[in-house]
């Protein structure tokens, strides 16, 4: 590798790391980590949804979800049933799910206000429009 170009991939994923660290630790007095936080929100917002859609809304992949659904599950924050055709499993909030939730909110709060702190506004604006656009890549990927 050139060593005047840093791998795009390994730096994303070491900043992805340091971040997750960090929202993790706020959140740990709730008892949620960071992707937890992330379902039981993206649940809050759409209402139930199949295993396979609340995976792809959250850009994470299927496997890694429902072991993030047995957790919450076995905690009561999400109910997990067969839908219909009883070969998808539909999840859902439960209302313990949305009280975690509730609780954790002043966590993340603290997490996200020390990240703008510590980057500035106009960086944190400039870092969100560059992560926005890498996202969108995945629209175009073949």
């Amino acid at each position: 590798m050139p060593t005047d170009v840093a791998c795009l991939c390994a730096t994303a994923r070491a900043a992805s790391r340091e971040l997750t660290r960090r929202y993790d630790a706020a959140l740990r007095p709730a008892g949620l980590r960071t992707t937890q936080l992330s379902l039981l929100s993206r649940l809050e917002d759409d209402g139930p949804l199949p295993v396979s859609r609340l995976a792809a809304r959250l850009g994470l992949d299927r496997t890694s979800v429902t072991r993030e659904l047995q957790v919450l599950a076995g905690r009561g924050l999400v109910a997990v049933e067969a839908a219909h055709d009883r070969r998808t499993r539909v999840v859902s909030l439960t209302t313990a799910g949305a009280d975690a939730l509730a609780g954790a909110w002043p966590h993340w709060e603290a997490a996200q206000a020390a990240a703008l702190a510590g980057l500035g506004g106009a960086r944190t604006a400039r870092l969100l429009a560059d992560l926005r656009a890498v996202a969108a890549l995945a629209e175009t990927a073949p």
